[in-house]
């Protein structure tokens, strides 16, 4: 008995520091602004439980930036077309770029955070791993399509936080324009007709 306590006080903290963190980046006008010291406070614990569960700042904002990026992830894995498996290439290439977008604009703050956080290259955090493979497989079943590998990449670099926050900053492109701009940049690259017309 005595050894369920611990675990379930660690799924207590570890619920309740996501959901102050999650809070803390939502309102704040620059990742930066927001410490392992914010964020054990409005959590209700210790640092040393912060540090213990997540290692450092980096690791915390990976694992809030994952829990959020979960439901897409789910809906890419197993989801119904277009944005899940099953759909043609040519139609489930922009869908995963329009919800990765989507999902950049919904979570500007914590986006921008990961990928300047520790001077890592966002190029090599796991999530980017997973997205260029999914697009690069995708793009490579297109005919015609030449190197399946670069393209996955120059697509993924429209939908970078740092551009995303440059684009809809003060008075910026509205989110629909974004959104448009996306799927027409996506369709020329994949050599379709731009959406619309």
């Amino acid at each position: 008995m005595t050894e369920r306590k611990p675990r379930k006080d660690a799924a207590r903290n570890r619920a309740a520091v996501l959901a102050a963190a999650d809070t803390l980046f939502d309102r704040c006008e620059r990742p930066d602004d927001v410490t392992m010291a914010d964020v054990a406070a409005a959590a209700g614990v210790g640092k040393g439980t912060l540090f213990r569960a997540f290692g450092d700042r980096t690791g915390l904002i990976k694992a809030l930036y994952e829990a959020r990026l979960e439901p897409i992830e789910e809906a890419v894995t197993t989801g119904p077309p277009l944005l899940g498996p099953g759909a043609p290439p040519p139609q489930r290439v922009p869908a995963v770029l329009d919800a990765l977008l989507c999902f950049k604009l919904d979570n500007r703050r914590l986006a921008l955070a990961l990928e300047g956080a520790g001077g890592d290259s966002p190029y090599g955090a796991a999530h980017y791993g997973r997205w260029h493979t999914l697009l690069r497989t995708m793009l490579e079943q297109i005919p015609g399509l030449a190197d399946g590998d670069f393209a996955a990449h120059a697509l993924l670099a429209a939908v970078r936080a740092d551009l995303v926050e440059h684009l809809a900053g003060p008075e910026g492109v509205p989110p629909e324009r974004m959104r448009a701009q996306l799927a027409d940049f996506t369709g020329r690259v994949l050599g379709a007709a731009p959406a619309g017309s």
